[in-house]
């Protein structure tokens, strides 16, 4: 039997990741709202009057179309869908700490429409110079519900409301623990897990906790895998 060479048209994505594949074309990593995040071969693209040159822009919305069965499909059509400012400076680097969260904890061909809409409202919230603690705080929740790793902010483990005067532990696949009885987790304070559920962070101790709560989580589903735009991020911190 001859298999069907599959073609999609009109495709929602982002593009994550470029890198070259041979003189003349690329390897590009997107992020489809309907088929998930895809590898496409770019036919060309990097040849210098290539049309495509000017539309595979990081952090803008595309439209795309591809072809064929294999683990990497070729890209027949993409057309550049505007309408969101181009990132710059910190807001840049933020960007593609998004990107790679995405491409290390997401499968292939796994379609998450949430998540694509939480990371184009993400986008368009830092271009329009949104708190950078609330917008990540927000995708990076998004991303680990969509993964199956919701966080249980409002309740302790047992079920019980979390208390905004109590102090917890935050155990990983359990919840919060109350600090009074012992064991393993994180520290974090029960206004901060109330703050977080609300999206407010105002607070600085809630700032402070969240960002420690959400990068142990983090680590421990990237299973050890370094997050490159971290470490830029803290080393440009430092100079």
């Amino acid at each position: 039997m001859i298999a069907v060479r599959q073609r999609i048209d009109g495709a929602a994505a982002f593009l994550l990741h470029a890198y070259p594949f041979s003189e003349t074309s690329l390897i590009i990593e997107v992020f489809t709202r309907d088929h998930g995040r895809l590898a496409l071969l770019a036919r060309g693209a990097r040849r210098p009057r290539a049309a495509l040159r000017g539309v595979l822009l990081a952090f803008q919305p595309l439209e795309l179309g591809w072809f064929g069965n294999g683990e990497v499909k070729t890209l027949a059509k993409a057309e550049w869908q505007g309408g969101v400012p181009f990132l710059q400076g910190d807001d840049l680097l933020l960007g593609y700490y998004l990107n790679e969260l995405l491409l290390k904890l997401l499968a292939r061909e796994d379609a998450h429409a949430a998540l694509y809409d939480a990371y184009a409202a993400a986008l368009l919230a830092l271009s329009g110079g949104a708190g950078h603690a609330e917008v990540l705080r927000r995708f990076e929740k998004a991303l680990l519900a969509e993964l199956g790793y919701g966080l249980t902010l409002d309740r302790d483990a047992d079920g019980a409301t979390v208390q905004a005067v109590e102090e917890y532990r935050y155990q990983i696949e359990r919840g919060a623990v109350l600090a009074a009885q012992g064991g393993a987790g994180l520290a974090v304070s029960g206004k901060t897990l109330l703050d977080m559920a609300a999206d407010d962070y105002a607070d600085p101790r809630t700032l402070m906790e969240c960002k420690q709560l959400m990068r142990h989580l983090l680590g421990h589903y990237l299973n050890g895998q370094t997050l490159q735009t971290r470490r830029v991020f803290i080393e440009l911190q430092e100079d």
